[in-house]
């Protein structure tokens, strides 16, 4: 499909992030695993897609999340966390923001309810996203938009409350594999003949090897040879990560996703890798 071109500045940037990729492509040997491409070109600082400063919602932005469409989720949530919130007498740490609108929602909701937080924490690695909400919730009555903080990291002592992750996890970097008659393969970024990148495939490490055997024991077959999918090895930690910052409360991910049975099903040979630029959904 054909898609929108990039202006003057999306233009320079991409060179930039593109040369950020070569360097790191020499420094690896002329390899990348998908997984570090995802590092450099989502969360490098001042170039990655979510800690640049590239409108991400809205119309002239990439694509849309449920807190931007209506104020419906932000209130259903607000009624599930009011009674923890009061049990804990703790405060709300949201992990990725947005632009701010759930926060807001989620803040208003929990007023109404009787239940503001004493603390909602707003950890954010993008400086922009960071800007258009302090805007947003800067607009809130006093009371709301006194408790608002934004951290750089985790609190260094366990919080009590609630930990919300809304869409987070699906943003995490991800490896990606390919099962060929030679073996399981990782599959990395590469420059092709003509130098652009480029799918490249290296035989798999022995922590590769260990995780696709672990899936493949949970599942009802072996997958076949031309398999193509993703694992996220850094997800068990990032979890762990969430339990050993909450002392007493809940931790509310939210995401879209399907059992491990399902998203491995042989019909899906291809993966579910998908980019989003301008509403537009491509391979």
């Amino acid at each position: 499909q054909t898609l929108p071109a990039l202006d003057a500045v999306q233009t320079e940037h991409a060179a930039r992030v593109r040369a950020a990729v070569e360097a790191a492509l020499v420094a690896g040997g002329g390899w990348l695993p998908f997984e570090e491409y995802l590092r450099i070109v989502l969360y490098a600082p001042g170039l990655g897609y979510y800690s640049a400063g590239a409108q991400k919602f809205g119309a002239a932005g990439d694509f849309t999340t449920a807190p931007e469409l209506s104020p419906l989720f932000g209130r259903c949530l607000a009624r599930a966390v009011a009674p923890v919130l009061a049990a804990t007498g703790g405060g709300l740490l949201e992990f990725g923001a947005g632009s701010g609108r759930l926060a807001a929602t989620l803040l208003a909701g929990l007023a109404e309810l009787g239940a503001a937080p004493r603390h909602y924490w707003i950890l954010e690695v993008s400086a922009e996203l960071r800007a258009r909400q302090r805007a947003l919730l800067g607009a809130l009555p006093p009371a709301l938009a006194g408790c608002v903080e934004w951290l750089d990291t985790l609190p260094a002592s366990p919080l009590e409350g609630v930990i919300l992750a809304n869409e987070v996890a699906d943003a995490l970097p991800f490896g990606c594999f390919a099962l060929r008659d030679s073996g399981p393969m990782a599959r990395g970024v590469a420059l092709d003949e003509q130098g652009a990148l480029a799918w490249a495939e290296r035989p798999a490490d022995s922590a590769l090897r260990s995780e696709l055997a672990r899936i493949e024991s949970e599942l009802d077959a072996p997958l076949p040879s031309g398999y193509v999918s993703e694992l996220c090895p850094g997800a068990g930690g990032w979890v762990a990560a969430l339990g050993a910052a909450l002392g007493r409360g809940v931790a509310l991910v939210i995401d879209y996703g399907v059992g491990r049975r399902e998203y491995y099903h042989p019909a899906r040979a291809q993966g579910t890798l998908r980019c989003h630029y301008r509403h537009r959904a491509h391979a």
